[in-house]
């Protein structure tokens, strides 16, 4: 019998530790298995004077990772496993933590698509280097679920109302939108695999990224993102998913940015009103919490979600049935009360979600 392929390789190569996530086929999407083969192994460099960086990147060119394995999480919660699903998010967690206060330079070579949990294992490292395919989103609220994977802590974090609008919309930004948004640095895709090998020498990392992406770049189209930029920065600032809607509605019907507002507020109708609180809350909420104290509010937002109805609608609409047509429950942004949202935010009764033992790792990268 042929043994499968390992879902995630690690390899010493000079003074690197090589990650690979290995699922092309499944478009890298996490499983608990590469969580904890990559937690376990990450402790093992961290201690390992010989290993001064990490360089994660992705097999099949295609997906850098689509995020967790969302379909195994459906099965486990329709199943009335609970405990399972919360054992892969309690973990994912631990992981994003880690990779925040890693001590040793974490460079993410992002090539492709790049969602949900690929997000988690990539963006919270200290360079993240997008190819030409990047192409990034945290698209959860189409699937009546919220962005995680420490969402609460960076999406705040962008520019202006970037982040905001990343979480209400779930669109794509593409490779010349890396450098405004999730990315450090910006190289060429076709040499990304010399830019691994390189990683793997005795110059430091930063000489070594500023070498290679002071080649690529230039001439690049401006972002596309950028001609929106003042117009989210001035409709998406409300406090209520309500009164953001009502800003595009009225930029709409004649405003200089009327494409874009009426593009934006009907992207935005299509998610699940529930999911769209939510991501607003954490929004809000994130940008004066710690990294832990975001994790931990995570943790208990979906220690709720997974006992509730629109995520197992939004994955049986888009993954299982693929007709798309989801049934959210409740229906309507106005049907959903605050103390609805607020209870999902509430300390949980048993099982919080505790930082997990990192003494030693560097403090907080902004």
């Amino acid at each position: 019998m042929t043994q499968a392929p390992a879902e995630i390789l690690f390899e010493r190569r000079g003074t690197a530790g090589l990650v690979t996530l290995n699922r092309p086929q499944a478009l890298n999407a996490v499983t608990l298995g590469m969580v904890r083969a990559y937690t376990r192994q990450l402790r093992e460099w961290q201690r390992d004077p010989a290993i001064t960086r990490i360089v994660l990147a992705a097999a099949g060119g295609r997906a850098f990772s689509a995020g967790g394995d969302i379909r195994a999480l459906y099965d486990a919660g329709t199943g009335g496993r609970h405990e399972a699903m919360l054992a892969f998010y309690g973990e994912e967690y631990v992981l994003n933590t880690m990779i925040k206060h890693y001590p040793k330079p974490y460079v993410s070579l992002i090539d492709g698509i790049v969602m949900g949990g690929g997000v988690g294992l990539s963006v919270h490292g200290s360079h993240r280097v997008a190819g030409d395919r990047f192409s990034f989103a945290m698209p959860e609220v189409s699937i009546g679920f919220f962005p995680d994977v420490g969402a609460t802590w960076f999406l705040p974090r962008l520019p202006g109302e970037l982040g905001t609008y990343c979480a209400l919309t779930g669109e794509r930004l593409g490779a010349d939108d890396a450098a405004t948004t999730v990315a450090t640095h910006r190289v060429q895709s076709a040499r990304l695999p010399e830019l691994a090998d390189a990683l793997c020498g005795a110059v430091s990392v930063d000489a070594t990224l500023a070498a290679f992406a002071g080649l690529a770049g230039e001439g690049k189209a401006q972002s596309k993102l950028a001609a929106s930029r003042a117009a989210i920065d001035r409709l998406l600032k409300g406090d209520r998913v309500e009164d953001i809607l009502d800003a595009l509605d009225a930029e709409a019907s004649g405003g200089r940015d009327a494409e874009f507002a009426k593009t934006t507020a009907a992207a935005i109708r299509l998610k699940s009103p529930t999911s769209l609180k939510l991501a607003l809350a954490q929004m809000r909420a994130g940008a004066a919490l710690s990294f832990e104290a975001c994790m931990q509010t995570e943790f208990r937002i979906v220690s709720r979600v997974i006992h509730g109805h629109d995520f197992y609608e939004g994955v049986r609409a888009v993954i299982v049935d693929k007709d798309n047509a989801p049934r959210w429950r409740p229906a309507t942004l106005a049907e959903v009360p605050d103390a609805e949202i607020a209870r999902h935010f509430a300390p949980l009764p048993v099982g919080e979600w505790a930082m997990p033992n990192l003494a030693g790792t560097s403090a907080d990268r902004a």
